[in-house]
């Protein structure tokens, strides 16, 4: 009976633990909990008032590659740092927008793509040197956190010339 009480306990409190983690940031959908995530709407009228850009990150609870990239991608304490830089939207499933904008190589996942404080889908901004056929695609985090870097730099660069 002693035995039994304790794994009731220790799987109450496990539970508990699971339940919070997903409560404190449901955007996170386990793409990582310490990063601001907004939808996708509250990321664009952000990164217009701020004027600050915005990374959207495009993927399906079914996907494979989605899966395989989630845990890198949380894992990385680069694209957390990095991330304080941007906007950050994370769509899943039927919250992926309808917008061709969104697609604009193909509607394949994950995708990501770097957004103006306009809301304008800046395509220069890909991993094309990694995979030419889907510039969009990123496969590891040291892509995501290269392309982040690229993305701060031309990004940072427009808004100080718009400011001249």
């Amino acid at each position: 009976v002693r035995t039994s009480a304790m794994f009731f306990f220790a799987m109450l409190v496990l539970s508990s633990l699971l339940a919070s983690s997903s409560a404190d940031n449901p955007l996170s959908k386990g793409w990582g909990d310490e990063i601001a995530w907004r939808s996708l709407d509250d990321g664009l009228a952000e990164a217009k008032e701020s004027e600050k850009p915005l990374m959207l990150l495009i993927h399906k609870s079914w996907c494979g590659a989605c899966k395989a990239l989630k845990p890198q991608f949380a894992d990385s304490s680069e694209i957390r740092k990095l991330s304080e830089h941007f906007i950050m939207v994370n769509v899943q499933d039927d919250e992926e927008p309808k917008d061709p904008k969104y697609s604009p190589d193909g509607s394949y996942i994950p995708r990501i793509l770097f957004l103006g404080s306009n809301g304008e889908v800046k395509r220069n901004i890909n991993n094309a040197a990694n995979n030419p056929s889907y510039k969009y695609y990123y496969s590891d985090p040291h892509q995501i956190t290269a392309m982040m870097n690229t993305a701060i730099q031309q990004l940072a660069s427009a808004r100080m010339a718009a400011l001249l």
